[in-house]
């Protein structure tokens, strides 16, 4: 019974989507402390950036499990999730989001005093995206910011500060959610709009939505590219890894097609994976090359 109860709260947060957001809070800390330190993250800072994140994407999935029930209740797609199917109570949902946010505030006060400094607007963040959809279409972007967090808050964790390079990586990070966000939301449109909610496939339809997600994207790729023209820490490598990026960016959207949508989940879940683990990877390897080997 454990095990299975483990398991549904696993399923609730998609614990498998973490692959979207911990490469990038790697990735802004070891660039965090290469670039205003010299040197690598220690595995302690890593160890603790890890819990932070866990603690952080756990509550925020929770979260949005409460604030949405209903919503979730009602529609096709989402009637399965475990609270509107019965496997789980909103006061079990209410507790591992509390237990999570200890673990986050845990986790955050063993890493730099701007960190803990910051916690109270990225709980802000966590908490107040899930209600956005609600009065406009740009929660996509809302949600962008705050996924965004996790580079953001990985750099200011090695090196309590925040400067230019780690605002460009907080926006393209911002920009890349933004935009498969736009994309995954457009199989919800009929649903959004005989319930009220927004986003930008039920304002301007799917074909435009997936323009406006390619723009999204667009910028994304300048955002990447800019880190390699201004960090000079950066080499060819990770250069590479950015055009593999770009491949993997330009794939995701021919997958989707306003009249056919049945690949969303490869574009949204395995394309974006992929990407987050291939641009952190490129520059894990440059950086290590660089100041190991």
């Amino acid at each position: 019974m454990k095990g299975t109860k483990t398991a549904t709260f696993l399923e609730m947060i998609k614990f498998e989507h973490t692959i979207f957001a911990l490469p990038f809070a790697f990735m802004g800390a070891m660039l965090g402390a290469v670039v205003g330190q010299g040197h690598l993250p220690s595995w302690i800072q890593i160890g603790w950036i890890i819990l932070a994140m866990i603690g952080a994407r756990s509550a925020a999935m929770g979260l949005n499990r409460i604030i949405d029930k209903t919503f979730d209740k009602n529609n096709p797609r989402t009637a399965g999730r475990a609270i509107p199917a019965g496997l789980l109570s909103s006061k079990e949902v209410i507790l591992f989001v509390l237990i999570s946010f200890i673990v986050l505030f845990f986790a955050t006060a063993n890493l730099s005093t701007l960190s803990m400094k910051l916690l109270p607007l990225a709980v802000f963040m966590l908490v107040f995206y899930s209600y956005t959809k609600r009065f406009t279409w740009m929660c996509h972007i809302i949600l962008g910011l705050t996924i965004a967090l996790a580079p953001l808050g990985g750099w200011v964790a090695v090196t309590g500060h925040i400067d230019g390079y780690a605002l460009i990586l907080y926006a393209s990070v911002a920009l890349w959610t933004a935009g498969f966000d736009v994309i995954y939301a457009c199989q919800d449109v009929e649903f959004d709009r005989q319930a009220g909610l927004h986003s930008i496939p039920q304002r301007f339809g799917v074909a435009r939505a997936l323009w406006i997600a390619k723009g999204l994207h667009f910028l994304t790729a300048i955002g990447f590219l800019s880190m390699f023209l201004f960090v000079s820490e950066l080499s060819w490598l990770y250069f590479v890894g950015v055009i593999v990026s770009y491949a993997l960016l330009i794939y995701e959207h021919m997958l989707v097609k306003p009249s056919n949508l049945t690949k969303l989940n490869t574009a949204f879940f395995t394309m974006n994976g992929v990407l987050s683990i291939v641009i952190f990877s490129f520059t894990c390897l440059d950086l290590v090359v660089r100041f190991v080997w």
